[in-house]
């Protein structure tokens, strides 16, 4: 017993008699427009050629309109509107061929029928190359906006590269908020902005030196200097903390001169004094 739905029996069998209907439609109209291809002068063999140009027009023009049926609305008229006019061509071609032999023994057509019949050649090859281009910008389309984006929001916020020296926006952030206070109004007492000036320690890269001086002894290292030299050169900053049996990278030391360099300069005496 088949296990076949009796739905998809009944759509098969349509999809079969749709084919058939296509191949015996398509044999008497080629039949037709061959013997017009011979009234307009066409020679030899090139006479089976005709029909093909008029009946495959439509058939490409029906794939062309699945293609398309997500296009714009400027892009689906004018597939419908070559099919349309493919297929009135192919039906007013049919329907003069059997007029004509019925009107008399021999297919003969008039001057204006023979030139528009001659015309269709390269129109349908203007008008097939033209849907050509029509669907390949359609897909270009589709494929841009279907393409997924390479990277998301937050991935892009994070690649955003963060400013190197922290510190010294961050006081002339404070600087300007000042100056538009009032006079009368005590403006308070600022702090250290070390306590967010250093930034996280990278991670060292492969065979390069490794940081192991605690943040603290970094930064009260960099305030004495300061309160007795008043500058912190990065060299004698590294030469003292290798000086106390540690090991600091260059770039970090620098940082630490940056973040000591930009304190008011009584925070850097009070907290050396303490």
């Amino acid at each position: 017993m088949s296990s076949t739905p009796p739905a998809a029996q009944g759509t098969a069998a349509i999809r079969v008699g749709i084919t058939l209907l296509g191949t015996i439609g398509f044999a008497l109209s080629y039949d037709a427009l061959r013997q017009m291809a011979a009234a307009i002068h066409i020679r030899g063999l090139l006479t089976y050629a005709f029909p093909l140009v008029i009946d495959g027009f439509i058939a490409i023009g029906v794939g062309a309109l699945l293609i398309l049926r997500t296009a714009p609305l400027h892009s689906r008229l004018y597939a419908w509107s070559l099919v349309g006019t493919a297929t009135l061509t192919s039906i007013w071609a049919n329907a003069l061929h059997a007029i004509r032999l019925n009107q008399q023994a021999r297919l003969y057509l008039d001057n204006l029928t023979v030139g528009a019949l001659s015309a269709i050649a390269p129109l349908a090859l203007a008008g097939a190359v033209h849907r050509y281009l029509v669907i390949n910008r359609h897909l270009a389309t589709d494929g841009a906006v279907a393409e997924p984006p390479t990277a998301t929001p937050v991935a892009a916020v994070a690649a955003t590269p963060k400013p190197s020296h922290p510190v010294r926006e961050e006081q002339t952030d404070s600087a300007t908020a000042g100056s538009a206070k009032t006079s009368d109004v005590p403006a308070p007492k600022a702090k250290p902005a070390i306590a967010m000036a250093m930034p996280t320690k990278a991670a060292p890269k492969p065979g390069g030196r490794k940081t192991t001086v605690p943040d603290d002894v970094l930064l009260a290292t960099a305030r004495a200097m300061r309160a007795q030299t008043g500058k912190v050169p990065h060299t004698a900053l590294e030469d003292a903390i290798r000086g106390q049996g540690y090991t600091i990278r260059k770039d970090l030391a620098q940082d630490a001169v940056d973040a000591v360099m930009a304190e008011p300069l009584s925070s850097t005496a009070s907290t050396h004094t303490a």
